[in-house]
Parts: C-alpha cells; sequence; structure tokens
C-alpha cells in the first residue's frame, strides 16, 4: 500500500466534501477527496437534484392540466414517466460532469474506494491519515495530511422491524429509480421528504395519503404555515393523517399491494395501496469510519465538533450530516467552507460561523405550494424570551400571483416588539424559496423590517409580499 501526502483530506465526497477541498484549493492547499460512491454524493445522486427534477415535471403537467384555467386548451395530456426519468437522469449526469470538471480545474485529487480514519502509525505521529481500500488492492493507498474533514453525510433513517424491500416498500433513495408510477401510495412521515413526495405524486395523479406522528405537518416549521400546507393537500384530495402512529407489525407486504394499520388518535385506521414510501428523516453516517482509532467524540449518533467545526481532536474537521443540526445541503457548504478557513487561518466575524449560524440557514421544502423559513418560529421567539410583534401578507393581494395562477399562501414576519430585530421570516406560497435568501440577508445584516419595507420592490413582483409582510409588522402595509 503506498503512501500520498496533502495538506487537507476529505473523507466524502458529497457537497459537504467537495465544497471543502475545492476552497481548500483556493487558499493554497493541496487536496484529496475520498468517496466510496459517486462524487456528489446524496443532493446531486439521490436528493436534491434529483427530487426536484422530478418535482418540476410533476408541477408541468399538474399545470398542463390546468391550463383551460389561462385559456389554453391542451387535449390528451399524458405522463411519460420513463422520460420523465430520463430528464432527470440527463441533469444529474450534466452536474456530475461539471463537478469532475471542477475537481480538474482545482487540481484536486479523487480516490474512489471506502475510507477509514486509521490511528497513529509509522505514516503520522498522529490519528487522522486516511486508509482507502479499493476494489483492485494494488490501487489501495493511505493518505496522510495535517487536516482531515469528515464528511460522510447521511443516509434514510428505517423503522426497527420494517422490511424496506425497494419495491413495494421503500426509501426516497428507492422511489427515484422506479420506473413506473403506482396508483397509489402511503407515505410515512410527513417531514420535508415526506411532503416533497406527497405533492409530487399527486400531481402525478397518484392516491396519496399522508402519516405523520406529530400533530401537523412540518413539525419543525412555524404552525401557521403548518397549518395552510396541510390545508392545501387536503384540497388538493390528499389524504392526511397527523397524530398517526404506524403500527410496524400490522405491515403485510402481499408482493402486489401494501397493507397496514395506523393508530389515529389511538383509533386503529387499516390501509392499503400499491407503495409504502418510508420517510422517517436520516441517519448520520459514522459507522465504519475507524473513529474508535481515534479521540474523535461521537454522542447520539452524530460527530461532535466546536463552533469552528473542530472534533475533539482539533486536526480533525467534521461538517454536513454526520455533525446533525440542519441536514441541508447547503448548510453542509457553508460549514466546509468555515471549516477550511478555520484551518487556514482566515479570520471572519463569528455571526456567520459555526452553529450560532443556524438561525441563518434558510430551510426549503419544494412541495406545491412550497415553504420557506429562516430564523425563530413565533412559538420559537416566544420561547426565547421575546415580546413579538407579527406581520402577514396574503399571495391573495398580489398581482403577480393573481398572474401566475398561485396566489395560495402568504408570508409571515416574526419581530421583537421592543428591539424591531428580525427574529424569523416563514412562507408558504409560489417560489418561496427563492423569495427567502432576502429575508436571510436581512437578518445577516440584521436590519429592520421597517428597513426593509422601505426598499422599493418591483412591481408586480412575488417579492412585494415580502416588502408588504415587513411593512405589517408596525401595521404599515400599504395593501392591507
Amino acid at each position: 500500500m503506498s503512501t500520498r501526502e496533502y495538506d487537507v483530506i476529505v473523507l466524502g465526497g458529497g457537497i459537504g466534501g467537495y465544497t471543502a477541498a475545492i476552497r481548500a484549493s483556493q487558499l493554497g492547499k493541496k487536496a484529496a477527496v475520498v468517496e466510496r460512491d459517486k462524487l456528489g454524493g446524496t443532493c446531486l445522486h439521490r436528493g436534491c437534484i434529483p427530487s426536484k427534477a422530478l418535482l418540476r415535471s410533476a408541477e408541468l403537467y399538474e399545470t398542463m392540466r390546468d391550463s383551460v384555467s389561462y385559456g389554453i386548451v391542451a387535449e390528451h395530456v399524458r405522463v411519460d414517466f420513463q422520460a420523465v426519468q430520463q430528464r432527470k437522469n440527463k441533469i444529474v449526469g450534466q452536474l456530475y460532469s461539471g463537478l469532475q470538471f471542477l475537481m480538474k480545474k482545482h487540481k484536486i485529487d479523487v480516490y474512489t474506494g471506502n475510507g477509514r480514519v486509521i490511528g497513529p502509525s509509522i505514516f503520522s505521529p498522529r490519528s487522522g491519515s486516511l486508509a482507502v481500500e479499493a476494489e483492485n488492492e494494488e490501487e489501495s493507498v493511505t493518505l496522510v495530511a495535517p487536516y482531515t474533514i469528515l464528511a460522510t453525510g447521511s443516509r434514510p433513517s428505517a423503522l426497527p422491524g420494517l422490511e424496506v424491500d425497494g419495491k413495494r416498500i421503500v426509501t426516497s433513495d428507492e422511489a427515484l429509480e422506479m420506473q413506473e408510477l403506482p396508483a397509489s401510495a402511503v407515505i410515512i412521515g410527513g417531514g420535508v421528504i415526506g411532503c416533497e413526495w406527497a405533492s409530487m405524486l399527486q400531481d402525478f395523479g397518484v392516491k396519496v395519503t399522508l402519516v405523520e406522528a406529530a400533530d401537523r405537518l412540518l413539525p419543525a416549521e412555524d404552525r401557521d404555515v403548518s397549518r395552510e400546507l396541510e390545508r392545501l393537500f387536503k384540497k388538493r384530495g390528499i389524504d392526511v393523517y397527523t397524530q398517526s402512529k404506524l403500527d410496524i407489525k400490522s405491515v403485510e407486504n402481499t408482493g402486489s399491494a401494501v397493507e397496514l394499520t395506523v393508530e389515529r388518535k389511538n383509533e386503529p385506521v387499516r390501509l392499503q395501496a400499491d407503495m409504502m414510501l418510508v420517510a422517517v428523516g436520516r441517519k448520520a453516517n459514522v459507522d465504519g469510519l475507524g473513529l474508535e482509532n481515534t479521540d474523535v467524540r461521537v454522542e447520539n449518533g452524530l460527530i461532535r465538533v466546536n463552533e469552528h467545526y473542530q472534533t475533539t481532536e482539533s486536526h480533525i474537521y467534521a461538517v454536513g450530516d454526520c455533525i446533525g443540526g440542519y441536514q441541508l445541503a447547503h448548510a453542509a457548504a457553508h460549514e466546509a467552507v468555515a471549516a477550511v478557513e478555520h484551518l487556514a487561518g482566515v479570520k471572519k466575524p463569528a455571526a456567520v460561523l459555526g452553529p450560532a449560524a443556524s438561525a441563518l440557514v434558510p430551510r426549503c421544502v419544494y412541495s406545491r405550494p412550497e415553504t420557506a423559513s429562516v430564523g425563530w418560529t413565533e412559538e420559537e421567539a416566544v420561547r426565547h424570551g421575546h415580546a413579538v410583534k407579527v406581520g402577514k401578507i396574503s399571495f391573495k393581494a398580489l398581482g403577480k400571483a393573481l398572474v401566475h395562477g398561485q396566489n395560495d399562501g402568504f408570508v409571515k414576519v416574526v419581530a421583537d416588539k421592543d428591539t424591531n430585530d428580525l427574529l424569523g421570516v416563514h412562507m408558504i406560497g409560489p417560489h418561496v424559496t427563492d423569495l427567502i435568501a432576502e429575508a436571510g440577508i436581512a437578518q445577516l445584516l440584521d436590519a429592520t423590517p421597517w428597513e426593509i419595507g422601505q426598499f422599493a420592490h418591483p412591481h408586480p413582483s412575488l417579492s412585494e409580499a415580502l416588502a408588504e409582510a415587513m411593512l405589517a409588522v408596525d401595521g404599515q402595509a400599504l395593501g392591507s
């Protein structure tokens, strides 16, 4: 086994991993990435990109079915799902090629194989080196560097005792590769993944039942947003069961269907569908990494880090899903940049680094309608001791929303009643995943709602809803 030396070595080639390597290269560091599968990780191959490609096709199909409301008559519209999948794969392939080009551009070496952290050895006096086990033993290698970054991501969580066969009972990984649409589906889990799949499948014409154990969908989001999403899902024909728990022992996979029982408010309800999608969160990939060879601490299935993303061994960093927090692609990329800049000695204000910056990470759900938020919910703000004031504007008041034919939803702004600090912004409606960035920048720059409301937002535009909601905090909205 040969040995190669670098300035920074990264375990995991997802968005956190490759972002870390690129930033290290930009700062003059010789970097390497170890990935056991394909460069790009979950986001590119099994998450963000392929799911959004499917969501876009589903949304377009629904729009075409409703084209008469726009004055356009389109007859015999149908879904060619294999073509939908081909489009998705083409998008993923194009981005994958672009990512490979970036690795070459920045002179980053990429190793394909299982990487394991090794302890002090003849290669290095301290732990952190990576042993890369390739399929061809002759290509196995040990990588040594002063700094190691763990960016191993996560995988779909399993329900103990429930067998996922990849056909009738699936996770999002298998669902992304299905070649034909089921006639009906039960989705277990009303979080981000469950809501996106419920929206997508219903738009494709699938009969959907969505089951969530909490008292509302998207339980981590603002309660008003959750209520509105549930109302609109039900309006579309999605059966929503909240306060409902799957009885795992009741699940029967007949080969042609799935039968199951959920306890809905302590009352058993028997359900049947062609497919059951399990979407109960994601589990960090921390096993089998060789961490037992180090003093890196793992707590509750997550790698423990400090505000600079250093583990309990200061030369070993960790970023992304494997450390918990917001398991979001853009959060992982942000953390990766922060970690590399810290090890390189780049100075930045504390406000944009570490877990303290989590309030500045936008959270998006790409369902129909979309939801987006940044900062605290109204309940969280109160829980943190703030007296709050709230501004809320419906998209129904906006000309651009009416023109687009998508006027459900609202923008909600939460501010401190005494200091006027902006505490959180919550949206549900058309293209809010694009609108949320302005709210995040406002928080980063410590702008007040009044200051954002003073900016002349273009008319007609959806961004007017944010401006009006900011003004509504103090009762100054012009359109209400």
